[in-house]
């Protein structure tokens, strides 16, 4: 029997990484094996790497050779964990390849400083970029990818939109409605259901999960510009991008989405190792290529 990249990848998630995750006992242990793994993801050299603040928030910005535009990008990690250092492997490669100045906020994390810090955080650096730029682009995977569409939300509510946004496997739904949770548990390579709870209080604590700002299916999108969007069949938050695709066409938002087969959440974090994640990234190039087409045409 041939065994693809891909089956080696889940098998070796879902033996080792999701057992591990389903029993990591605190959530500084969680952090700190999260920042130990990044370590191995390939990198991108090459890049104009510098800390700096912006809207009050240290960010990490990563500069490519003739960027024409900025990205922001919203790390993911459940709102508990996750940094610019576990995710300047993939947004180095994305700043590269699509020749995108990226900006990384170190946004603050629950349960320390719950909901809403962390879209605070985030926004108040949309804001500031967007004052700045007529080629910004926001982007995020899981946590960060419901990050991205909720700010996308408010910027468009005050006539910042941003030039385009994506995101991989999005988490766009805290409180808990799509079916996915349940029929996907077994076949999620990496995510345990069991802990998303838990997750979801350190975050929240009292807040309504049906806060937009928190779960953007329930947000407003009026006059929004077009959004990319990726997930896997597979995975627990599947329905989570299903709804988020359906909501958005039903506010008349141009959207580009494909739910890919069988892949491990945020696959695209093995780019350069699994073809499935380089094909996922290959088309977000192309989606941003037509946008930065589009706005050559209108200067």
């Amino acid at each position: 029997m041939l065994f693809r990249r891909r089956d080696v990848l889940n098998f070796w998630l879902r033996t080792v990484e999701k057992r591990k995750l389903a029993w990591l006992p605190t959530v500084q242990v969680q952090r700190q094996n999260f920042e130990l793994q990044a370590m191995g993801f390939p990198r991108e050299w090459g890049l104009k790497d510098e800390t700096i603040e912006i809207g009050g928030v240290a960010c990490r910005k990563l500069t490519p050779k003739g960027a024409r535009g900025e990205l922001l990008y919203l790390h993911g990690g459940a709102y508990i964990m996750g940094s610019p250092s576990t995710h300047c492997a993939l947004a180095g490669t994305i700043a590269a390849r699509a020749k995108l100045q990226v900006i990384l906020p170190d946004y603050r994390l629950a349960p320390e400083h719950p909901f809403p810090a962390a879209f605070n955080d985030c926004l108040s650096v949309a804001k500031a970029l967007s004052s700045v730029s007529d080629g910004l682009i926001i982007g995020g995977d899981s946590a960060g990818g419901g990050l991205t569409l909720a700010v996308l939300s408010d910027l468009c509510r005050h006539d910042m939109s941003p030039l385009a946004a994506f995101a991989f496997s999005p988490w766009t739904d805290l409180s808990f409605t799509g079916r996915s949770l349940t029929t996907n548990a077994q076949t999620d390579a990496i995510l345990p259901v069991e802990r998303i709870y838990e997750v979801r209080k350190h975050y929240l604590q009292s807040a309504d999960p049906t806060d937009h700002r928190a779960s953007p299916l329930f947000a407003p999108f009026k006059n929004a510009p077009p959004v990319f969007l990726q997930w896997s069949d597979s995975e627990i938050l599947a329905d989570d991008g299903r709804r988020m695709v359906a909501s958005l066409q039903a506010q008349n938002v141009d959207v580009e989405a494909k739910e890919w087969h069988d892949l491990p959440h945020v696959w695209q974090l093995f780019h350069d190792r699994l073809n499935e994640a380089d094909e996922a990234l290959a088309d977000l190039y192309a989606f941003l290529d037509a946008q930065f087409e589009a706005l050559e045409i209108t200067r």
